[in-house]
């Protein structure tokens, strides 16, 4: 018999921890963490890609880290928003009436 008639079987990827801890910080950073989750997403997502990019196909999880990456970037984005509009209200060079007027009727 030859080996043609049995199945090949191919070694399973292990699943990178840090592409792991990159989503779950990620989420954590959507669930409250806001600011220190996105950051610790972005470094864990980072070094997973670079460890699965070094590992030839033994360490998987490149899905799980660019989930993690997008999640803390958009995180990390938006808290930086909302802390330059909170600086921009509280110092007065936009004012909270000034959201209103949209929906203020005959003024």
């Amino acid at each position: 018999m030859s080996n043609s008639q049995y199945p090949q079987t191919r070694a399973v990827a292990e699943t990178s921890g840090w592409a792991i801890f990159s989503l779950i910080a990620g989420i954590l950073g959507w669930l409250g963490v806001v600011g220190i989750g996105g950051i610790a997403a972005i470094i864990a997502g980072h070094i997973a890609k670079n460890q699965i990019k070094n590992s030839y196909g033994r360490i998987g999880g490149d899905g799980l880290a660019t989930v993690g990456l997008v999640l803390g970037y958009l995180n990390v984005g938006l808290a930086v928003f909302g802390g330059c509009l909170a600086l921009l209200v509280f110092g007065g060079i936009i004012t909270v009436p000034l959201f209103c007027v949209p929906f203020l009727s005959n003024v």
